[in-house]
């Protein structure tokens, strides 16, 4: 229970259902096996417990696919997992007759614990390896060497090889075998008369990681997510396990664009957003620069096969986004981008003549949308285009399915075959042995009739299953059943003409795949950012500085990348959405308070601010009176002028205005393109009218006028009474001279009487 809980963890489940269905067919053909395998005797009960006390693990098997005159190397640990410690016990090599077909490698791969009968007899002692005592819960390593000619490999095939430990326990005191690990055994030492042209697709694959932000600056540096990629690139690292790897390997380069658009802009110079919403500069440039040469001195000579910029999901796109406006539009630039990213950043042709659907799975739905971006090839999956006739073998994976489209369908088998952890030696082992069993079975199906298979693993591969699926290519090189060719010849590759052609319904595409899709709301989300985006660019003077940035971004909305990451995939449109938004308000008109208008005319200024680094053009302010009877601008209640605003600066723009009536009126201020859309927040101010009439004016100017002549009056009379005050004051002094004599000096009394006295 716990092997096949290890199975289950370890194995995906597209491979596990595989399993499983082959089981069901193995058995159904079979009930004598079904009765071994499911209705075990007693005695076959007793030796699967005893088996199970033991783990026995692989972790290395030299030459995986062995020729005559080698000897063979099989080096591995064995775990006591009972209660009691085991004596007498050694490691022995048991290998099986040559297995028929591929179902029984399937068959013989999910077998469990030894079973009597079915697993072979182990071959002869003098090359097991004695292990006197096996503690409880202790490891003891071994080591097999066994020369190939003893093995009695007499035909070429796939040979079940198992490894396995016996030896007694306290309460067992006879041998049993406690303990057994099976894998494979591919026998073929001199070439075959046709060998299978074998195309191992490569991808070169990440997640997003940059926003739609650019910086403040003239040279719009780039702003990522986080530091991530530069994990990926640097030595050890996963993308650059696979560029190193596949350097030196016969592979097909599949790669998306947008990752080497990602790297190049990290070439330039670039920030990181903080969680606080701050930038801060990037500190791997150079680990970008070094991934970058070593990726373009691998692919040179070679070729490339580009998907459409971003590696858009297409199944999320057929099933939840066809039927939004707009969004198929954006494949056909995607395909556009990818080319000339390849081109301009590693300087190699690519085809983008290809399309791949998450795990090949596809309906018609799928392959309308793959055909719409200009594919004409569609990479598929053996278990989604299956066989529905008796051919007795594998046919070629090219297959015509219509309107001059041709699905490429992988081998599901090889395909998944390193899907499961790679960390353990053993796994890698195992996984690798397996493959290269699949491969030869595919080979010996039919001989004589050369075909043409592809395999396409996962989007993804970690470094460990990186390094397994190299190991696996690399051994295929020896070329004695298999021989490499490039994606485009074995897309050109003359197909069987009773191969199956029939693309699979809608009902039986993969539930799973399906949960894991972009909702239609994500769609209906990114036509709103476009819509928006559309309308900002008709303002700038440099529209290319944003519609880049976003257009990729809207690509990057829509990748196969976000599939189980649901959260994540909001987080990201809801940032691409709310920057673009903050961007268009930098243009705006500035708030602006109540004023007066006094008088039957005059101006009223309103303020223009434009925040973004580059200039605007195509705007009209227009000013709209909520009363045009007491307020006008010109004849009517509306005016309107053509803006244009430099980057980082304010406009003001006067309007005239006339007052017919006193009181207050509310005026509505709104930026609109010139084509009549509005943009931006309108501005709501109050201007207070005070209108002055004609007749107003008349009896203002008839009051002064009084006024004024009763001033001169004033003053006129006033003048006249000082005038004749200072007349008769002069008259008085006159007569008091004419009736006074001269008597001489006088002197006033010291009594104050004024009396005179005679000197």
């Amino acid at each position: 229970m716990a092997e096949a809980a290890d199975i289950q963890g370890a194995v995906p489940a597209p491979a596990r259902r595989r399993w499983l269905r082959r089981a069901v067919v193995l058995l159904a053909g079979t009930p004598v096996l079904a009765a071994l395998i499911y209705s075990p005797a007693p005695k076959a009960e007793a030796a699967e417990a005893a088996a199970a006390t033991v783990d026995v693990q692989l972790d290395g098997l030299t030459p995986s696919a062995p020729v005559k005159g080698d000897t063979l190397t099989i080096s591995g640990t064995v775990v006591n997992n009972g209660r009691e410690k085991i004596t007498a016990a050694h490691v022995g090599l048991r290998v099986g007759p040559v297995l028929g077909d591929r179902s029984s490698i399937d068959e013989t791969a999910d077998r469990g614990a030894y079973r009597a009968g079915t697993d072979p007899a182990e071959i002869s002692a003098e090359f097991a390896v004695k292990i006197d005592t096996l503690l409880p819960k202790v490891a003891q390593p071994f080591t097999l060497k066994v020369p190939v000619n003893k093995l009695e490999l007499d035909k070429d095939g796939v040979y079940q090889l198992g490894v396995s430990l016996s030896g007694e326990t306290e309460s067992r005191t006879s041998e049993q075998i406690l303990g057994i690990k099976r894998t494979f055994l591919p026998w073929q030492p001199e070439a075959a008369a046709k060998r299978s042209q074998l195309t191992y697709v490569w991808p070169l694959i990440s997640t997003t990681h940059l926003t739609a932000e650019t910086g403040s600056d003239e040279l719009q540096t780039p702003v990522f997510l986080d530091e991530s990629l530069a994990d990926e690139l640097r030595p050890g690292g996963r993308l650059e396990q696979m560029v190193s790897l596949g350097k030196d390997l016969p592979i097909a380069w599949l790669i998306d664009p947008d990752l080497l658009y990602t790297v190049d802009a990290m070439t330039k110079g670039y920030r990181i957003r903080t969680p606080d919403g701050r930038t801060v500069q990037g500190k791997n440039k150079a680990i970008a620069e070094q991934w970058l040469s070593s990726l373009e001195s691998a692919v040179q000579g070679k070729k490339v096969v580009a998907l459409p910029f971003a590696d858009p999901d297409i199944a999320s796109l057929a099933h939840h986004g066809k039927d939004v406006s707009g969004t198929l539009g954006q494949l056909r630039p995607a395909t556009d981008k990818a080319k000339q990213a390849v081109e301009t950043v590693l300087h190699v042709p690519a085809s983008t003549d290809f399309s791949w659907p998450v795990d090949g799975a596809i309906d018609p739905s799928i392959v309308n949308v793959a055909t719409s971006a200009g594919a004409h090839n569609v990479l598929t999956r053996s278990d989604s285009l299956q066989e529905t006739g008796s051919l007795g073998y594998t046919p070629s994976a090219a297959r015509p399915i219509g309107a001059g489209t041709t699905a490429i369908v992988a081998d599901a088998e090889l395909s998944t075959a390193f899907q499961g952890s790679m960390l353990g030696a053993g796994d890698s082992t195992l996984a690798v042995q397996e493959f290269l069993a699949h491969a030869l079975a595919l080979n010996l199906q039919a001989p004589d009739n050369q075909r043409s298979f592809v395999v396409t693993p996962q989007r993804t591969p970690s470094s460990s299953q990186a390094q397994t699926m190299a190991t696996a290519v690399r051994e295929l090189q020896s070329g004695r059943w298999t021989q490499p060719a490039d994606l485009e010849a074995a897309a050109a590759a003359t197909p069987d003409p009773r191969a199956a052609t029939q693309v699979p319904g809608a009902g039986q595409y993969p539930e799973a795949l399906s949960k894991q899709e972009l909702p239609v709301s994500a769609f209906e989300q990114i036509r709103t950012t476009q819509s928006t985006l559309d309308h900002f660019k008709v303002i700038l003077t440099a529209p290319d500085r944003v519609e880049i940035p976003f257009g990729n971004a809207t690509n990057r909305e829509m990748s196969t990348s976000w599939r189980g990451r649901p959260d994540e995939a909001r987080d990201y449109r809801d940032q691409v959405q709310q920057y673009l938004i903050g961007l268009t308000e930098k243009v705006k008109v500035i708030s602006k308070s109540d004023a007066t208008l006094s008088g039957h005319s005059a101006t009223i200024p309103v303020s223009i601010q434009n925040s973004l680094v580059q200039d605007t053009h195509n705007l009209v302010l227009r000013l709209k009176s909520a009363n045009p009877t007491r307020l006008m601008f010109g004849d009517s209640g509306e005016a309107q002028q053509e803006v244009a605003v430099q980057g980082g600066h304010s406009q003001t723009v006067k309007f005239p205005a006339n007052a017919t009536a006193s009181g207050p009126v509310e005026v509505t201020a709104q930026l609109y393109t010139t084509d009549g859309v509005p943009y931006g927040k309108e501005r709501k101010f109050t201007v207070e009218a005070t209108e002055v009439t004609p007749t107003v004016m008349l009896v203002i100017a008839g009051g002064v006028l009084l006024l004024v002549l009763a001033g001169i009056k004033m003053y006129a009379s006033r003048k006249r009474v000082a005038a004749r005050a200072a007349a008769e004051a002069e008259e008085e002094n006159t007569q008091q001279s004419d009736e006074s004599p001269d008597t001489g000096p006088q002197s006033t009394d010291a009594s104050g009487t004024g009396e005179t006295v005679d000197r």
